[in-house]
């Protein structure tokens, strides 16, 4: 079996249908339904170990300005630890409309277009509204060829 490999919460994953593929091809060890099938609370400890430092994370983000800055909100903050440099390596999967010009536009994107959608999507499927309940801006990677960023040419995800 291959690597680990954790698929953050992402529409732009969901369309694109790589979420589906990672957590159901059993070709790799898919972190996501092991989660799903643990005791938060009585495995809360390996639970955590689990989401912060998989072998592979794959995901999007709010926003990418032209200089590089990747802007990731987020409300349960899970993928988080994996993005910041828990992972051996991060994948970032971001639709053409996700490019803004500077880290303002990327904030003000962020609150007025990716939380509403994101906001009405856990409101159908959880019975509530979404939060920025944390937010990480990667502006460099420390280690070379760690992350990589695949920009597609087509608006999908928020």
């Amino acid at each position: 079996m291959g690597a680990s490999v954790f698929t953050g919460a992402s529409e732009t994953l969901r369309l694109t249908g790589i979420d589906e593929d990672i957590n159901t091809s059993g070709r790799y060890q898919a972190i996501k339904p092991r989660l799903l099938a643990m005791d938060r609370v009585a495995e809360a400890d390996h639970f955590r170990r689990l989401l912060a430092s998989p072998d592979v994370i794959i995901g999007s983000v709010a926003a990418l300005t032209e200089t590089g800055s990747l802007v990731i909100a987020s409300g349960s903050g899970s993928q988080l630890p994996g993005y910041a440099g828990g992972a051996a390596r991060a994948i970032w999967i971001v639709g053409a409309q996700k490019v803004v010009p500077d880290l303002s536009t990327a904030l003000r994107r962020v609150e007025e277009h990716a939380l509403p959608l994101e906001s009405a999507r856990t409101q159908e499927v959880y019975g509530w509204p979404s939060a920025i309940n944390r937010l990480l801006i990667l502006n460099r990677e420390f280690q070379p060829g760690r992350g990589t960023v695949l920009l597609l040419r087509e608006a999908i995800g928020y």
